[in-house]
């Protein structure tokens, strides 16, 4: 009996020391990321009802972080091995960013407690997974594919594939909507009787379906609190009601004393769309009610005059760019990028 305490006694505190580990980032970040600087004031041109809290263009980058961490991994496998993947500096450039973005996030206003609240849950989940991960692939994968030796088995294949559909999969959807259990099925239905597919099999099936089960629970919340809006309003100029409703994904709202207010689709499809009206000669004046945005680009040098921070991309040999700058400009801005030496990736809005 006095056995069993003492074991009951460990595993209390070495899930203690985990769960302190694990929320270490969120205390450092609000002891030693505090918001700088001050916001300049600004009156919205819209209704107040259309305003977004300005804050979130720059919040919302954290949960796009781990998007492009699927990315990144999705590109290592798809010629390499899961452990090639460096689990530890995809969870440091969370937080990083994060920390980052907070500070700046006093020229804009207060980070409401919600949205807070909301980067800390998906940034302690991310560093668990990516911990969880790393410890299987740094160990038993690794001595996996040491012994399947160079030759890629069937399974790696499939699971490289998984990765990417479900990276593209995230620029537009919420990631408790893919299917993972389709995968594990899938991942049964491929695999051979090689040891390296016998073991895939085992460890990715297990990662699925945790994850589907997962998934089922966050759906239910999202269902009870309602999912957010798909669609945001601007105020455009430089182009008619014709030419503005010509685009895919757009609404006319009617003509306002700064220009013409649109309602427009929201996600990855509204960085294309706002691409494509910036080229043809649309110019925006406030967006969301609001007079400041975040982007980001992907060039091959180090650094950006105007970013906030920038970070390298695994197994790309290029750089992120996140770049915070008024709606008055931002046409100008995307219209200056040039496909040769860098291309914009992401419109953050609110």
């Amino acid at each position: 009996m006095r056995s069993l305490w003492r074991w009951a006694i460990r595993l209390v505190a070495l899930m203690l020391l985990v769960a302190a580990g694990l929320l270490s980032p969120v205390a450092y970040s609000e002891i030693m990321c505090r918001a700088e600087g001050e916001p300049t004031p600004y009156t919205s041109l819209t209704d107040p009802t259309e305003h977004r809290l300005e804050t979130r263009t720059l919040m919302t980058y954290p949960e796009w972080h781990i998007v492009h961490a699927y990315e990144d991994y999705a590109h290592v496998i798809s010629s390499g091995d899961p452990h090639q993947f460096d689990y530890l500096a995809a969870i440091r450039g969370f937080w990083r960013a994060n920390c980052a973005l907070s500070k700046a996030s006093g020229q804009l206003g207060s980070v409401d407690g919600d949205t807070k609240q909301l980067v800390y849950v998906i940034g302690v989940s991310f560093t668990a997974e990516l911990l969880a991960k790393a410890m299987y692939e740094e160990t038993l994968g690794r001595l996996s594919a040491a012994i399947c030796g160079p030759e890629r088995a069937a399974l790696d294949d499939l699971s490289a594939e998984q990765a990417t559909d479900y990276a593209i999969f995230l620029r537009q959807v919420p990631w408790y909507k893919w299917d993972f259990a389709a995968d594990a099925q899938a991942l049964s239905d491929t695999a051979t009787s090689g040891f390296r597919d016998r073991e895939r099999r085992m460890a990715l099936g297990l990662e699925y379906r945790a994850k589907a089960a997962y998934a089922d629970v966050i759906a239910a919340a999202v269902a009870e609190v309602g999912a957010d809006e798909l669609t945001l309003r601007m105020i455009v100029t430089g182009a008619t009601d014709d030419m503005l409703a010509g685009f895919e994904g757009v609404r006319v709202i009617g003509p306002t004393e700064r220009g013409t207010q649109i309602e427009t689709i929201r996600y990855r499809a509204l960085t294309h769309l706002m691409r494509d009206m910036a080229q043809a000669g649309v110019d925006f004046v406030e967006i969301a009610g609001n007079d400041d945005i975040m982007f980001t680009i992907i060039s091959h040098e180090p650094s950006h005059p105007k970013a906030i921070f920038s970070s390298a991309r695994q197994g790309f040999e290029d750089h992120r760019h996140v770049v915070l700058t008024k709606v008055r400009e931002l046409a100008n801005d995307l219209r200056g990028i040039k496909s040769t030496s860098s291309r914009l990736e992401h419109i953050h809005d609110y």
